[in-house]
C-alpha cells in the first residue's frame, strides 16, 4: 500500500503544485489548509510521515507537531517553511520533528528526505536484541523506549536510531558524518546543527545516571561512555 502523507500548506498555489508532484510518485496525500482541520485529522486518521506548515491560519505548525508526537512519537515530521532563522529550526526540532525545510525548496529535495524517513521507519534491525542495558537505563529500540526505574520515555524514531547506533559502538567514537549519513541521508552543515540538537535530547534522557556519559569528540563526533 502507497504511503500516506499529511501535508499541511495554507497557500494554496504551493499546496496544489507539491500534492501534484507527490501524487505523481505514488503517495496518497491528504492536504489541509490550516491547523484546526489537520488536528481533527490526526485524531482519528494515521499516517505514514507528516509535512507541515509553520505559518498556519487557527493553529501553527508547531502546535500540531505538538499534538503529533502526543499521539505518536513515531511518524516523521517535515516542516516546510519560509521561516529560516537558527532559533526557528531548533525549536521544531525540540518539538520532536525530523527535518525542516525552508522555502522556496525543491522538490527533488523533499521526494528524497520522504524516501529516506519512510524506509527507516520501517527498518528493522536484523538481530538485535529486544533490551540494551545503559546504565540504570533498559533501552528497547523495537517500543521506542527509554525506562529507569519504571519510569518510561517514549522516543522519537529518530532518537530511538541514534541512541542505538551509539549503544552498539558504546566506547568507541561515532564519525558525524557516519551519523548524518546513515540517519539524515547526507553529510551537511545545518543538518549537523540539528544532528546536535537530538544529541543534548539525549544527554537530558540519560542525566540522571551520573555513570553515563555522552561525549563530544570536537571536529569528529560523540562517543557514549559508561553504563555498560
Amino acid at each position: 500500500m502507497n504511503a500516506h502523507l499529511l501535508y499541511v500548506e495554507d497557500d494554496e498555489s504551493l499546496g496544489f503544485v507539491t500534492r501534484d508532484n507527490l501524487e505523481m510518485k505514488g503517495y496518497r496525500i491528504t492536504h489541509c489548509n490550516n491547523g484546526r482541520d489537520a488536528l481533527d485529522l490526526l485524531r482519528h486518521t494515521s499516517f505514514d510521515l507528516c509535512i507541515l506548515d509553520v505559518m498556519l491560519p487557527e493553529v501553527d505548525g508547531y502546535d500540531i507537531a505538538r499534538e503529533i508526537r502526543r499521539l505518536d512519537q513515531q511518524t516523521p515530521i517535515i516542516f516546510l517553511t519560509a521561516k529560516s532563522l537558527k532559533e526557528d529550526r531548533i525549536h521544531g526540532l525540540k518539538l520532536g520533528a525530523d527535518d525542516y525545510i525552508t522555502k522556496p525548496f525543491s522538490i527533488e529535495e523533499l521526494i528524497l528526505k520522504i524516501e529516506v524517513f519512510l524506509r527507516r521507519s520501517k527498518a528493522v534491525a536484523p538481530a538485535a536484541p529486544d533490551d540494551y542495558r545503559i546504565g540504570e537505563y533498559r533501552f528497547n529500540p523495537a517500543n521506542l523506549t527509554l525506562t529507569r526505574n519504571g519510569d518510561m520515555k517514549r522516543l522519537t524514531q529518530r532518537e530511538s536510531d541514534l541512541l542505538l547506533m551509539l549503544v552498539q559502538q558504546r566506547g568507541q567514537v561515532v564519525k558525524r558524518s557516519v551519523i548524518l549519513e546513515k540517519l539524515w541521508g547526507q553529510d551537511d552543515y545545518f543538518l549537523g546543527r540539528s544532528l546536535d540538537v537530538f544529541i543534548s535530547r539525549l544527554r537530558r534522557y540519560l542525566g540522571a545516571d551520573p555513570d553515563i556519559k555522552l561525549e563530544t569528540v570536537h571536529g569528529v563526533g560523540f562517543q557514549l561512555n559508561g553504563g555498560g
